[in-house]
């Protein structure tokens, strides 16, 4: 796609988007990235980015070896606890519903919250992140997505981190009004100092003046907190499109998963949110797990959040139901249902007959030929009565003139079709299910024809009257 003519390097593209542009480190278009190279022996510490790598690995690792020499107090544990969970709403409610999708607006107060709780989970910038995951939403599991399920498991959970990418091919989005928010270009201009504050400092001070823990205020409540933090946030990007349903669709990755809910704050109904991404709610059922969506209801009757989006309950209900028919017309298309009507040949009724005089066990029902010659043995009825259908129509004895048979016996029945009758006196019948009749014939999304409970072709309405009958 090419830009306007007349337009600068920051002007909108023909669809409405910009080119990411960074506010403190500017990128050479014209230099060629080290990602468009490939990673050999000699190159590959060129590949890592080896700042993402000491903040998410290396000092998490540090602080695994200072844990095993500094006792867990239980003041520390508890506040570690609590400020993961605030923390993790800075994220989930904050970077996410908030700032990503603009699902509800924030006032100012809960805004310099969100802002800092997200700082302290060391995740980058509200910008950067909500570009990011813009980018995710639209072009969800191709070359475009920065951290694309496809590229496998452990790439969409930490290998987009800690490898290169470029950024020309991280897919373009809006952040327009990301950039017109001055809590967000505050809180990314300033990001270093703000994450090294609320990741480290805050809850070493907290821990040190509160009750003299400052070295576990520092493992416990900072890097041990920041690391389980960030692994469960980059379990949305992985585990939320590896495990779970799909109830809503199945094109892409996305999944519905308690579990990743659980480790996620409630950000694990994740095929709803990328067909909902609007809505406010992960989870819609009040018995799902999504604590970011109670927190947001509560600000909102505190008077802190307000315009909470919903996506209309009809819609919702529209796109479930048309993922169950998608996975019934599936489960159809593995069915045996009977050659079609319009692929049988045709038979006149004397060549019916004389068939079935030579040894073909065939009967007429519904003006379609059925050969029951494999069935007589296992008729739960007995031998006499199927015999006695033999060269004959049986479509009155078949639908109650002798035994009204069940939808199963009609399924079953349609299996054993080998012809059409050609005059037969339920043909009509027939004629009605063909391109050409009446009714239009129904088919499923695999193309193959729908034939619901109790309109086979061989039921009828009424149990036809046998010729003669008192």
């Amino acid at each position: 796609m090419t830009r306007k003519a007349t337009s600068p390097e920051t002007a909108p593209y023909h669809d409405g988007t910009t080119d990411y542009i960074p506010m403190r480190k500017k990128y050479d278009p014209k230099k060629p990235h080290i990602s468009e190279q490939p990673m050999t022996w000699g190159n590959w510490h060129k590949h890592i980015n080896w700042l993402n790598c000491t903040f998410i690995l290396f000092i998490p690792f540090l602080g695994c070896i200072g844990a095993y020499y500094t006792p867990l107090r239980l003041y520390t544990g508890i506040f570690a606890v609590v400020y993961y969970v605030n923390a993790g709403l800075g994220i989930t409610a904050g970077y996410h519903r908030c700032w990503a999708h603009s699902s509800y607006k924030a006032t100012l107060p809960l805004k310099i919250y969100l802002a800092a709780a997200g700082a302290g989970a060391g995740q980058g910038s509200i910008r950067w992140w909500s570009r990011g995951h813009r980018s995710h939403h639209r072009y969800t599991d191709t070359e475009k997505d920065p951290y694309s399920v496809q590229k496998g498991f452990w790439y969409s959970h930490i290998g987009w981190m800690v490898i290169k990418q470029n950024p020309k091919r991280i897919g373009r989005t809006d952040v327009t009004d990301l950039d017109a928010d001055p809590v967000v270009v505050w809180q990314h201009t300033n990001y270093h100092k703000s994450a090294l504050f609320m990741c480290l400092v805050f809850p070493t001070l907290v821990c040190g003046l509160g009750w003299g823990d400052w070295l576990g205020g520092f493992i416990y409540g900072g890097i041990l907190r920041v690391f389980f933090i960030q692994q469960a946030t980059f379990c949305v990007n992985s585990l939320a499109h590896w495990i779970g349903e799909q109830p809503f669709d199945d094109r892409n990755s996305p999944r519905d998963h308690v579990i990743t809910a659980f480790v996620t704050l409630g950000e694990g109904y994740h095929n709803f949110h990328h067909e909902f991404p609007s809505d406010y709610r992960n989870a819609i059922q009040w018995w799902q797990y999504d604590p970011t969506k109670w927190s947001i209801y509560l600000w909102k009757k505190l008077g802190l959040a307000y315009d909470l989006k919903q996506f209309r309950q009809n819609e919702i209900e529209k796109g479930r139901i048309q993922q169950l028919q998608k996975k019934l017309d599936q489960k159809r298309a593995t069915l045996d249902w009977g050659t079609p009507l319009d692929e049988l040949p045709v038979m006149d009724w004397d060549d019916f007959m004389a068939e079935a005089k030579n040894g073909k066990a065939l009967t007429a029902i519904g003006g379609v030929i059925h050969d029951i010659t494999t069935f007589i043995k296992e008729h739960p009825g007995g031998k006499a009565f199927i015999s006695s259908a033999v060269g004959k129509d049986a479509t009155a004895v078949f639908n109650g003139g002798v035994y009204n048979h069940s939808n199963a016996a009609h399924n079953l029945l349609s299996t054993m079709r080998v012809a059409v009758l050609r005059g037969g006196c339920e043909v009509e019948i027939w004629k009605r299910t063909l391109p050409d009749g009446k009714t239009p014939m129904l088919t499923d999304s695999t193309g193959q024809r729908i034939v619901r409970s109790g309109e086979q072709v061989t039921r009828t309405a009424q149990p036809v009257p046998l010729i003669g009958a008192a």
